[in-house]
């Protein structure tokens, strides 16, 4: 069984507060989705998230260098800012409509499985037996935490509880797209600036659809702390640590805090909303991550599986 190389200290730390705040994104969406409305509280999100990496952005480099690569590359960050940001935010705040926190978040776990995927069917990435293995296993234990959330007697109808899981599939399938297109159509553009630009891409497409469908009940406070909360932490200061981590750890490394984000996902909602986890749940979880590390190449081997030698001739 092999593994990935271990963080220093400092990486480590960095890493799980990075879980911390996307974890706790999806009990910030659990909050303020139902006031909200699903458009005008991801349009709050990615603009606010907008203004705190333009900001980064104009702090580190050149103003004109900055405007210069936005123009160059403007029609694919508005891709990505769609594929990686707009719509699956959207679903997953569609999703947690009637999923938990917790479970939205290690369906969430499932972007690499999608990515690997996407990887193999677009780019021809090879996807040896372990990942293959891994891919069925991650949407196995998907499966179980779905059918714990419709089963359950207070689950409600189950088919909005299967439409929502559907939803949160999509999104993180949706996140392993726009890896793979970011790949393919801005490879050699820094990483902030492409998450700069995709955020305000995120903002302007869904602008219009917030200011449509605005809440016409007004928002309590509670509401507005949390899509703060989303914007500011969950956001900008996330994808500042984040960019920090890729820079002193590398991307592979810092790709492991998807690993990380379902415990704090869980553990959010059970302190502060209140969330039921069940050893069901748990269980789902250990097989979606579990699968996740196969797929990725996390866990190299399948425990007790060996490749058979090819027969010597004599």
């Amino acid at each position: 069984m092999s593994f990935a190389p271990i963080m220093s200290p400092a990486n480590l730390v960095q890493l799980l507060v990075l879980a911390a705040l996307w974890g706790a994104s999806f009990l910030f969406i659990r909050v303020g989705v139902p006031e909200f409305g699903v458009a005008p509280l991801m349009a709050l999100r990615v603009g606010i998230g907008a203004l705190f990496l333009i900001a980064m952005l104009i702090a580190r480099r050149p103003v004109r260098d900055s405007i210069a690569t936005l123009r160059e590359r403007a029609f694919a960050l508005l891709i990505v800012g769609i594929l990686n940001s707009a719509a699956p935010f959207c679903l997953f705040a569609y999703a947690e409509l009637t999923l938990s926190a917790g479970v939205t978040s290690v369906i969430n776990a499932t972007t690499p499985l999608f990515g690997a995927l996407v990887a193999f069917i677009w780019l021809r990435d090879r996807l040896t037996t372990p990942r293959t293995i891994g891919m069925a296993i991650g949407f196995a234990g998907v499966m179980i935490l779905v059918w714990n959330q419709i089963a359950t007697p207070q689950a409600g109808d189950p088919a909005a509880g299967l439409l929502a899981a559907a939803a949160a599939l999509a999104a993180s399938a949706l996140y392993g797209v726009a890896g793979n297109f970011t790949k393919k159509y801005l490879t050699g553009v820094d990483a902030l600036t492409v998450a700069t630009g995709s955020m305000i891409g995120a903002t302007l497409v869904l602008l219009p659809i917030a200011v449509a469908t605005w809440p016409a009940a007004p928002v309590s406070a509670t509401a507005w702390e949390a899509v703060l909360a989303l914007g500011i932490a969950c956001t900008g200061v996330a994808y500042f640590v984040y960019f920090h981590l890729v820079a002193v750890a590398g991307p592979a490394r810092a790709m492991t805090v998807t690993f990380v984000i379902p415990v704090f996902g869980i553990l959010w909602g059970a302190l502060f909303i209140g969330e039921q986890v069940s050893l069901a749940m748990l269980g789902g979880c250990a097989v979606v991550l579990a699968g996740t590390a196969l797929a990725t190449g996390v866990l190299k081997r399948v425990p007790g599986w060996r490749r058979r030698a090819p027969a010597r001739c004599e």
